[in-house]
């Protein structure tokens, strides 16, 4: 080994294949992990026996600088905007020779920039003293290279790493990634260090993605950068990610955008639903018995024939039934389909979580955890978990709740800004409205604030009754203050507005003292401290008509309406008008 060793190094025998490190926002690609190898059929082909052999014989330094200078010679074909990641064991990086061998200058000279450099740590060897440690790698960042920490969570990657270092970017091991659409405690601890590289300005690499299940739950969780072989395998070119994968992640970015525009009631179930692989009911209780030993996360298994689920076996029945007298004489070499739940809950792509919830929860007490199988087009497609299910409404119920405004109840900007996008993106034939209450400050100074919330909750009621009343499809949100927003489907614009300010007229004298109501107006100080008479609260309302008009952004309605409202102040008096 030592001489093959030699022989790569002499000869300078290393192939060095780039892997992209992409956005999980977006799919762009960040950059590119240098990954060597040595020389093929060889024993050291593989780069973990490489550098094995190079600690072993006392070569690391050697074959480290090697790789370096080989990834350094071929990224001067990638794009300029593009990081490189280089990996770097921690001990090297303390060594003299490196520090002068790989220096800010000696990087620009291969015509790349510093700041595009990011030195992974892998750590191969412990750290034995992080104080020096820390000196060297604050040498670099101070030249303007980044740190990223390499396989976190296994080996010596923990979280003292972590502290010390500070890096730009923590790269999560494989491990960790691996089935995490199916490994609670995995997720968990994903969480915990998204959460923490969150609060301190570093960004999160999940490596080793290999499935659709880990990367649409790695969105799910808002990892920031992913590698592994289902975006692209590693290769001597700068390869772009397919397009059929970049479209899997914006896809699945758009349903989590729309997550304050989603509810329970109508996100369908096909969204939250994982693939796990079914088996034909004819196989034997031995092979399910390999399956569960070999996957100790799946806790049940599909059963499918010709594309169509016929039952369910959960990993409880199934032992259960093997725990009985002869049980594993009977089943081990018999059929599964004796064995399976012949009336699994089965539900269509399309059915809302809100329905399969109900349906879940009313199931017989011994079925209650049982796995959902969803189809689409009435064939497999899926499993999804009781758990996953009520953790995904709870989601959607806390990021409403975090949305909705304190005083009214209504959704607030962002979810006005969502479904009024959403309207424009569909071209729905509906109306926009926003109402205004006029002389309100007056009113709020008045009387009080505790009086001025009053009629703002009794605004809300107004505009909730009325357009119900009509029987339409709305939304009605509350901006802020005494400003409200409804999306409406209506046949009659003017009727409903009319409608709106008659209750409203009559409702809000009810508020104001007899004197104040019998003058129509109250004495408070203008905004330039002169004492003027001012009106009983009126109702602006401003509409601007989708159908007709073909709105592009939120901003075009956003600038309309503005522009109706101030033609509705004008007048002292309820009033309205329809663009």
């Amino acid at each position: 080994m030592k001489q093959i060793l030699e022989d790569i190094i002499r000869t300078e025998n290393i192939r060095t294949v780039f892997q992209p490190i992409v956005s999980l926002l977006n799919g762009d690609i960040l950059g590119y992990e240098a990954l060597s190898r040595g020389p093929a059929g060889s024993p050291l082909e593989r780069p973990d026996m490489m550098f094995k052999a190079a600690e072993e014989h006392n070569m690391i330094w050697e074959l480290e600088y090697l790789c370096r200078l080989k990834a350094l010679e071929k990224a001067k074909n990638i794009v300029p905007s593009k990081m490189l990641f280089i990996n770097v064991d921690p001990k090297i990086i303390n060594d003299e020779k490196f520090k002068s061998g790989f220096t800010k200058e000696f990087i620009e000279k291969s015509g790349i920039n510093a700041a595009n450099i990011i030195f992974e740590i892998t750590e191969r060897t412990c750290i034995e003293d992080y104080k020096t440690f820390k000196k060297s790698i604050d040498n670099y960042i101070n030249q303007g290279f980044r740190i990223a920490i390499d396989d976190t969570g296994s080996g010596y990657s923990g979280l003292k790493m972590l502290a010390e270092t500070h890096p730009h970017y923590i790269k999560l091991d494989m491990d960790l990634i691996r089935n995490i659409d199916k490994k609670a405690l995995n997720q968990a601890l994903v969480k915990a260090l998204l959460e923490f590289a969150n609060s301190s300005n570093m960004k999160i690499i999940a490596e080793g993605i290999e499935t659709p299940d880990e990367l649409n739950t790695l969105i799910r969780f808002g990892i920031h950068y992913g590698q592994g072989y289902l975006l692209q395998k590693p290769s001597p070119e700068f390869l772009q990610i397919s397009p059929s994968v970049k479209s899997m992640i914006t896809e699945k970015q758009a349903q989590n955008q729309n997550q304050y525009v989603n509810n329970m009631h109508n996100i369908p179930i096909g969204e939250i639903a994982r693939f796990d692989s079914p088996i034909n009911p004819c196989a034997t209780g031995s092979a399910v018995n390999d399956i569960f030993k070999a996957n100790t996360d799946i806790q049940g298994l599909p059963i499918v024939e010709n594309g169509v689920p016929t039952g369910l076996l959960m990993r409880n029945d199934f032992y259960s039934k093997l725990g009985t007298q002869y049980g594993v004489a009977i089943f081990m070499n018999r059929p599964i389909k004796l064995l399976m739940n012949n009336s699994p809950l089965i539900v269509d792509y399309n059915t809302a979580l809100a329905q399969v919830s109900n349906i879940a929860i009313n199931r017989r007490e011994e079925n209650l955890y049982d796995y959902i199988i969803i189809t689409k087009n009435n064939k497999y497609y899926g499993i999804t978990t009781v758990k996953s299910l009520l953790e995904h409404i709870t989601q959607l119920e806390l990021n409403t709740a975090k949305q909705l405004n304190p005083l009214t109840g209504l959704p607030g900007n962002l979810l006005i800004e969502q479904n009024i996008k959403k309207t424009l993106d569909l071209d729905e034939d509906k109306y926009i409205i926003y109402f205004d209450l006029d002389n309100f400050k007056a009113y709020n100074d008045t009387y009080g604030f505790e009086n001025g919330d009053r009629i703002i909750g009794l605004t809300a009621n107004i505009i909730k009754e009325c357009l119900s009343s009509n029987s339409c499809e709305s939304f009605i949100g509350h901006i802020g203050g005494d400003d409200f927003v409804a999306i409406v489907a209506l046949d009659d614009i003017e009727k409903t507005c009319s409608d709106i300010m008659q209750v409203f007229d009559n409702r809000v004298k009810n508020y104001y003292t007899e004197a104040d109501k019998n003058n129509g107006y109250i004495m408070s100080t203008n905004r330039h401290g002169t004492v003027e008479k001012f009106p009983i609260i009126s109702l602006s309302i401003a509409v601007v008509d989708n159908k007709k008009h073909k709105f592009k952004s939120p901003v075009e309605v956003s600038r309309q309406l503005s522009i109706l409202k101030k033609k509705c102040k004008i007048k002292w008096e309820s009033n309205f008008f329809i663009y």
